[in-house]
């Protein structure tokens, strides 16, 4: 396949994350001893970032505040991504207050500049030649031009390009609603949900159940699970389980993003699924060993 095809453009979210990993159980009303860390985030950043690293070309359109542009263009630029990224004049750059419990995590979010990212910054000359975009659930839920975000969806199709979704967020699918949810997928062609994704997509609870019904839905379905790996559903296969890469599990943040990007840069290559997967989870078994979302530098 021709280098120009393996371009990914990735559309969404950039984040400052705030990663909380309590040493002792936590102590309402009192102090409890933690590692605090600081790192540049965002599902969609994370993803691109990933996807340099593996020196797969990579373009992430995404917004800020506008006093942070200039960090985060250098940020992500390191990682080999060619970073589209506006500013925001009045809202600040999205935050998130990561609480690791083992392999669980809750999210304390603000949105900021995320919310005002416009889906027509994506061109069709971005979109031209190259072989995936990448959308997260974030940008579907808090879009604001939801018309704009379909249309996207569509250019992209009209350009050959396949259009890859990672729902991002159970939560959010559930407040947004299930249906509009789908909808609003109904253009993609690779779906990445993890398990609590997929059963508030689906009502399925069994996983593999959960994969085979999003794989009459859609082409390709990689449905992880943490330590137990993904299930991988192509053109509406038989379920097929991909064991994790054991490893030593520090910070779980940014693990699915890390897979999307393995699944992706071996995908945009050649489209076997179970590969791309197999891919996926290599890169996933480095991200849990370090804390924050992106690759060691």
């Amino acid at each position: 396949m021709p280098e120009l095809r393996r371009r990914i453009v990735v559309f969404g979210d950039v984040i400052d994350d705030i990663v909380v990993v309590p040493q002792e159980p936590v102590r309402p009303d009192t102090d409890t001893s933690s590692s605090i860390r600081h790192r540049a985030g965002g599902s969609a950043a994370n993803v691109a970032a990933w996807l340099g690293s593996l020196d797969a070309p990579v373009a992430l359109v995404g917004i800020v505040g506008a006093e942070d542009v200039d960090r985060h263009t250098a940020g992500l630029a390191a990682f080999g991504v060619r970073p589209l990224i506006d500013g925001h004049p009045e809202l600040p750059t999205g935050t998130i207050v990561v609480i690791v419990d083992g392999e669980r995590r809750t999210m304390l979010t603000e949105r900021g500049a995320n919310s005002r990212l416009d889906p027509r910054r994506v061109t069709d000359e971005l979109l031209d030649g190259a072989a995936v975009l990448h959308l997260t659930g974030y940008s579907i839920v808090d879009s604001p031009d939801p018309d704009a975000l379909a249309d996207l969806v569509r250019r992209a199709t009209r350009c050959g390009v396949a259009v890859s979704v990672d729902p991002a967020s159970a939560g959010y699918i559930l407040d947004f609603g299930v249906s509009r949810f789908l909808d609003a997928m109904s253009g993609a062609a690779l779906v990445f949900p993890n398990l609590d994704e997929g059963r508030a997509l689906t009502g399925e609870s069994d996983p593999l159940e959960v994969a085979a019904s999003l794989g009459r839905r859609f082409r390709v379905v990689a449905l992880t699970r943490g330590a137990d790996g993904a299930i991988v559903v192509q053109d509406g296969g038989a379920p097929v389980i991909v064991p994790a890469v054991p490893s030593r599990i520090l910070d779980p943040t940014g693990a699915g993003d890390a897979f999307c990007a393995g699944f992706l840069s071996a995908w945009s290559t050649l489209p076997d699924a179970v590969a791309a997967a197999k891919a996926g989870v290599r890169v996933a078994e480095r991200a849990v060993t370090a804390i924050g979302g992106r690759p060691r530098r």
